[in-house]
């Protein structure tokens, strides 16, 4: 199937075009031509040069941070748990590296046709841009192995801190584990994005991002998607047996426990640091498109020396931020030091509060200040017109996590009345409620965007240096500004895997029943262990990284979308520049015209397809874990057998990636299918997707996490875990794994993946046009566009009928009525215990 869908995607491609290339148009200018009076006349180029040293510095405070957590004490029988983990990620991780090699094959093919038949580029040009494809997935995928290696230092690293009588370390090393993926994940995209800027020659450097941002996009759609529906089918299924068997959370005879392990760090840590990178990287080729498009020697507005500037002042500010997030941190670290430290319990989200403010503050005060250094001899006020913008960005990244909050938080009254609800009405009465929470979030961070997207706008609508389009410009910085704290958002949320994991490794270390282990402790690392107290800290400040985990999720999926209207705009451009032989132009897009009405529909109708296909795979996936651990679960044993908890993880690998497979397929195939079909119609599709799935991500991601805290709420707070009010809101919990975890959060990289390889689907497309116009043959564009919308079809068909769990006789049950008390599931724990050693 995989080799039949290469050969008809580009079997239909290989037809002759005549030649026509935008990518390979985008000729980015010398940055010598810029020159920064405020700093000594120094030229662009070689202020960029010497921002490397900041990079470098950044990169190694992150390997600092990395070697100090490794250092830091822990118990073997922790250690060995976290090594488990670690070794089960890595098998994931090497399987997933092989997907992507097979990806990489399909979009390569697509990328060098492009470039050799229709660009005729040389064939060394060609393969420098595939290069660049390749090390943009290799970035996303590096920095994803990084990130589960130092996660699985953190996990056991505090959850041995716990045991402490003093909680600080149980929040201080996760903070620190994720400082340290999101300085090198800044460090990494930077090093990368400016070696194109300074070492690649300019007629190529243009079409270099535009490969690179595929090959982040492509590594971050497999890595998020794949990984969201791998760690919920692990979670619910282990979340289940609670219910079915009354046992403990990471009851260490549950098979599904260290695969649910493995899900939090492939779910929770691989995707979101890979979808990080691509998000980080992809705004930038956004804005730098952009900007050669509008300032560019063929652009609309010519002006090379403008749009150096501004490439150099973008990339300026971003070299700059390293350093005031690593500030941030650090005066962060010291105040939270000074207050909890001594303190025998402590609100574990005020100092992550604390540090997402305090890096907002100064890096909207440095970005007033740099830009003043840098721009303030343009002209109209530029330089704090085009801060005021960046600054509506941070501040959304900064303000967008206290609404997050508002509905996710153990203390927020959402959370509160889905307990409430759940008390009374069960497992019902906690859906509703929880809807609602998503609905209303969804609402309120709509509006919020907009107020400060309108921000951006009216600031810079009355510069003519940006001709007709400055709200483009405006809202791709706004974007911009959203990730200028870039490192601490990642930090915050790398903060989840680590407590999540922490709490596991906790009980499945069984430290507790190890003989004379309070005398251990205390003679080999200078301690009174505190079990109790411990196990309550680490699942309190689980509640807390859950919801960090929700505040990061709203903020890239904001960059995602506004970012996409920047790289929508560039297909507005070439529609519009492009005149047919009756002296009119392509470009059709009217709220009046069908096909734009009919792009809208077809995208919201994508985004819909596309929740149900995720959860499709989750649910089916959920159901094998589910019967397989039924059947194995030895509630005599002490522990798991580590080969049933190994098929469990096969299970879900299997169903993470065929459901990636058929993923992948039908936006691959969509996508071509729209583009050659309309142009505008798919402008209007790309546009549609991304507002649809904005607020569908968000409504998923924030209703996931109301019902995730009400569970940790019942379990810390109250105390009433094994009673009907827990049953009820782990029944929430469940429904809201891949609402939060798999649906929501993999939008941001079907948005991205859709408008970048949409850009490349475009201009094929209006070649097509073009030649038919021109030779007066029929347009053959609607009739590939048709294949390709068969081929879409049929795997939206097998994203369900291929994944669905199978049918059973209607009549079919157990004829024996009174047999039910004794069948598992029934919360009975003796008669489970019985069924179980039979097997």
């Amino acid at each position: 199937m995989k080799k039949a869908l290469l050969l008809l995607v580009f079997g239909v491609l290989c037809a002759p075009f005549a030649s026509f290339a935008s990518e390979a148009d985008l000729v980015v200018p010398d940055l010598r031509q810029s020159v920064f009076d405020g700093i000594g006349g120094m030229n662009g180029w070689d202020l960029l040069l010497y921002g490397i040293i900041i990079i470098a510095l950044g990169l190694l405070f992150g390997m600092v941070q990395f070697n100090r957590i490794k250092k830091l004490p822990t118990h073997k029988s922790m250690a060995k748990v976290s090594n488990i983990i670690y070794e089960t990620c890595k098998t994931y991780l090497l399987q997933q590296g092989k997907f992507l090699i097979i990806l990489f094959l399909i979009i390569g093919v697509a990328i060098g046709y492009y470039f050799l038949a229709l660009a005729h580029l040389s064939i060394p040009k060609t393969l420098l841009i595939l290069l660049w494809t390749v090390l943009g997935i290799l970035g996303s995928y590096g920095v994803a192995w990084f990130g589960i290696r130092i996660n699985t230092y953190a996990n056991s690293r505090t959850s041995f801190a716990a045991l402490k009588k003093k909680p600080f370390d149980v929040m201080s090393i996760p903070l620190q584990a994720g400082m340290s993926v999101g300085l090198l994940l800044i460090c990494v995209e930077l090093i990368m994005m400016i070696a194109i800027l300074l070492f690649i020659p300019g007629e190529s450097a243009g079409a270099c991002f535009v490969g690179f941002a595929i090959g982040e996009s492509l590594g971050a759609s497999a890595l998020r998607i794949a990984g969201g529906i791998f760690t919920k089918i692990a979670d619910i299924g282990a979340d289940l047996m609670k219910i079915v068997f009354k046992i403990g959370e990471d009851d260490p005879r549950n098979p599904g426990v260290i695969a649910d392990c493995t899900g939090d760090n492939a779910g929770d840590s691989v995707g979101p640091t890979a979808d990080g990178f691509e998000t980080y990287g992809v705004t930038g080729v956004a804005l730098i498109t952009f900007i050669i498009l509008m300032f560019g020697e063929t652009g609309l507005i010519p002006n090379m020396g403008f749009a150096s500037t501004l490439i150099v002042w973008i990339f300026a500010m971003r070299v700059l931020m390293i350093f005031t997030s690593v500030l941030a941190y650090l005066v962060n670290q010291a105040i939270a030091k000074a207050k909890y430290s001594k303190k025998d319990s402590f609100d574990f989200e005020a100092p992550l509060t604390a540090l997402v403010w305090i890096t907002s503050i100064i890096s909207i005060v440095v970005t007033y200040a740099l830009s003043y250094v840098l721009i303030s001899d343009l002209p109209n006020g530029l330089w704090w017109k085009l801060s005021t913008i960046i600054s509506c960005g941070t501040l959304a990244a900064a303000i967008i996590p206290e609404f997050t909050k508002a509905f996710t938080s153990s203390n927020s009254r959402h959370v509160r009345e889905v307990v409430s609800a759940s008390r009374e009405g069960g497992a019902s009465l906690t859906i509703l409620s929880g809807m609602v929470a998503g609905n209303f979030s969804a609402f309120w961070k709509g509006m919020v965007m907009m107020a400060l997207m309108a921000v951006a706008f009216y600031t810079v609508q009355d510069i003519d240096a940006f001709g007709e389009y400055p709200g483009i410009f405006a809202f791709g910085l706004v974007a911009f500004g959203f990730l200028g704290m870039g490192p601490v958002t990642i930090a915050v949320d790398s903060y989840g895997p680590v407590t999540d994991n922490a709490q596991s490794v906790f009980e499945l270390s069984q430290i507790e029943s190890i003989p004379n282990i309070s005398e251990e402790i205390e003679k080999d690392f200078g301690f009174a262990p505190n079990f109790e107290t411990g196990k309550h800290n680490l699942e309190d400040n689980d509640s807390a990284g859950n919801t960090f985990k929700a505040t990061a999720k709203p903020v890239l999926i904001g960059t995602a979308v506004i970012g996409a209207t920047t790289m929508i705009f560039a297909i507005i451009l070439l529609l519009k520049g492009t005149i047919l032989s009756n002296g009119q132009s392509l470009l059709q897009i009217e709220l009046t015209d069908p096909s734009v009405i009919l792009g809208l529909i077809t995208g919201g109708a994508v985004i819909y397809w596309f929740s149900g296909a995720s959860m499709q795979a989750v649910t089916t996936g959920a159901y094998r874990a589910v019967e397989y651990i039924k059947k194995n679960i030895n509630l005599d044993k002490a522990e798991a057998d580590i080969e049933d908890s190994k098929n469990v993880v096969k299970i879900c690998t299997q169903y993470a990636q065929s459901g990636m497979w058929n993923i992948f397929a039908v936006i691959l195939s969509l996508t071509l299918a729209f583009a050659f079909f309309s142009p505008n119609f798919f402008v209007a599709y790309l546009i549609s997707i991304a507002i649809f799935g904005l607020f569908q991500a968000m409504y998923m991601a924030n209703a996931g996490g109301a019902w995730d805290n009400a569970k940790k709420v019942v379990e810390v707070d109250l105390k009433e875990k094994n009673t009907a009010l827990h049953d009820a809101t782990i029944v929430g919990d469940t429904v809201g794994d891949p609402y939060k975890d798999t649906s929501s959060v993999a939008l941001n990289p079907i948005i991205k993946f859709s408008t970048l390889f949409g850009l490349l689907a475009a201009e094929i497309a209006i070649e097509l046009i073009v030649h038919a116009d021109k030779t007066g043959e029929a347009n053959m564009a609607p009739y590939i566009g048709g294949v390709f919308l068969l081929i879409g079809l049929f795997f939206v068909y097998r994203s369900f009928y291929g994944m669905r769990i199978p049918d059973k006789p209607i009549g079919e049950g157990n004829p024996n009525p009174e047999a039910k008390a004794k069948e598992p599931g029934t919360n009975h724990q003796e008669n489970v215990k019985v069924e179980a050693s039979k097997n």
